[in-house]
């Protein structure tokens, strides 16, 4: 299954989102916030019934950008 994975940076590390499920994690560096939200995600698939996941997970999620006047 692909999901997205968004990565901000947050004071000294980099906290991981994915968007689809809700779920969270960090690391220090963006590859390792990215693996630690991968095996987040895996661990919730291992314990969550069909029913969590059905209810959780958003089928639709749109990342884009937009213009705002500044000042």
């Amino acid at each position: 299954m692909k999901l997205t994975a968004i990565i901000e940076r947050e004071d000294n590390g980099y906290v991981s989102l994915c968007p689809e499920l809700d779920i969270a994690s960090q690391g220090d560096t963006i590859e390792q916030a990215r693996n630690n939200l991968k095996e987040a995600l895996e661990l919730f698939f291992e314990t969550a019934s069909s029913e969590e996941v059905k209810e959780r997970l958003y089928s639709e999620v749109f990342i884009t950008q937009v213009e705002v006047a500044v000042g």
